[in-house]
């Protein structure tokens, strides 16, 4: 394992390893880094992190030590220089009549050199051009042709979709792009609408490419001849995002109708001839590729659910729950049913309404209701003493008096 950071150089660009030498960096942090063109300014867009060592395709350079307000004033100089340098070189190209468009132009960070980026429909003889921009300039002069996505990429824009150019953005790499990802995908052809600004295929046709590679295998071609829950067809149209397709049944080629990938049975994918004696099987039998409305799909998918869950977790016995100090236990739900119970039958206990919530009346003061309460009282010291003996029998609930 090697400590390493990664960098950028251009906004966009790839980004680069080297060796922090010790120092700990953050995204964000100026750096001055060692190239094969010399000293260079650089932001750190990794921090320090280990990796393995066969990840390294060159030899990691070192980084010579963090940016300070020096370098800065240093890199705003340059930039000041490049648009001077941009100016005479436009100027030169029209004098020597080049057929070349100038893209842009970088100052190494020491000043001693400046790359020219142009492009071109074919080959420039530009030697003139660079004696005579060495002697104004008075520096290093290098001229690099590059292609319309590079052009682009350095520009930026917008793309047709609103958003800024993938490439200018996070594309490290251009990567290859067919007419074939356009038709793959079922896109209009008209080169207007999957070009990008550079005048080249869009990059992002790309992205989803694998996803419709993976769905045009799961789904019958066009003039496929198959069997549906209807009836035996031959397909006209395909929707590989909804993997649906439409079908010409035999029986009525007037009217076609969609099915589901998963209601098909291919009997010949693509055109050709219907299989030699083929007979197609009764309805009844056909009518087993139907697929089950989304809704019953669902309810039997909770059932099973549902099924699963009580059979793993069954439900547990409420236990009583110790009440706060100062206020009466929580009894659970049996207990207060049976608790009702015994207040509907008067037999014993208190009124149903006291189970309710509502508190009983309270007796008034006086000898008679003293002796009504009494006699209230007495049945229940007589049912607490049988339970309490050996002999007795409980008492019976309500209805088997």
């Amino acid at each position: 394992m090697i400590e390493i950071i990664s960098v950028r150089f251009k906004s966009g660009g790839k980004e680069y390893y080297f060796n922090p030498n010790g120092a700990q960096f953050q995204v964000g942090d100026g750096v001055i880094v060692e190239t094969n063109r010399g000293q260079e300014y650089a932001q750190c867009v990794q921090g320090n992190t280990m990796i393995d060592e066969i990840e390294l395709t060159a030899p990691l350079r070192p980084v010579v030590r963090p940016a300070g307000p020096e370098d800065l004033i240093t890199l705003e100089k340059n930039r000041e220089r490049e648009k001077k340098a941009m100016a005479v070189c436009q100027q030169k190209i029209a004098e020597h009549g080049l057929d070349m468009k100038l893209v842009s132009a970088e100052y190494s960070f020491d000043g001693s050199k400046v790359l020219f980026f142009f492009t071109s429909e074919g080959r420039v003889d530009f030697r003139a051009l660079v004696k005579d921009l060495a002697s104004t300039i008075h520096a290093r002069i290098e001229l690099r042709q590059i292609g319309v996505r590079d052009e682009a990429k350095m520009l930026g824009g917008l793309g047709i979709c609103g958003k800024p150019f993938c490439c200018a953005q996070f594309l490290d790499d251009f990567q290859p792009v067919s007419i074939k990802m356009a038709k793959t995908q079922n896109l209009s052809l008209n080169p207007t609408k999957i070009s990008g600004t550079c005048g080249r295929l869009m990059c992002c046709l790309k992205y989803e490419q694998e996803a419709y590679e993976d769905l045009v295998k799961r789904s019958p071609k066009q003039e496929s001849f198959v069997e549906t829950p209807d009836g035996a067809g031959t397909v006209s149209s395909v929707n590989l995002l909804r993997q649906t397709v439409q079908v010409r049944l035999d029986s009525a080629p007037e009217s076609p109708k969609t099915y589901h990938n998963s209601e098909l049975n291919v009997i010949r994918n693509g055109k050709g001839k219907r299989p030699e004696g083929y007979v197609e099987p009764p309805l009844s039998q056909l009518a087993k590729l139907r697929r089950q409305p989304e809704e019953g799909r669902l309810e039997a998918e909770e059932e099973r659910l549902t099924a699963a869950l009580e059979a793993a977790f069954p439900e547990p016995v409420r236990r009583q729950e110790p009440a706060p100090e100062g206020q009466p236990a929580k009894r659970s739900g049996a207990s207060r049913r049976r608790r009702r119970n015994r207040g509907e039958g008067g037999g014993e206990g208190q009124p149903a309404a006291r189970e309710a919530g509502k508190a009983a009346p309270q007796p008034q003061e006086g000898a008679g209701e003293k002796k009504e309460e009494g006699e209230r009282k007495a049945p229940r010291r007589r049912r607490r003493h049988r339970s309490k003996g050996g002999g007795g029998k409980p008492a019976a609930p309500q209805g088997e008096d």
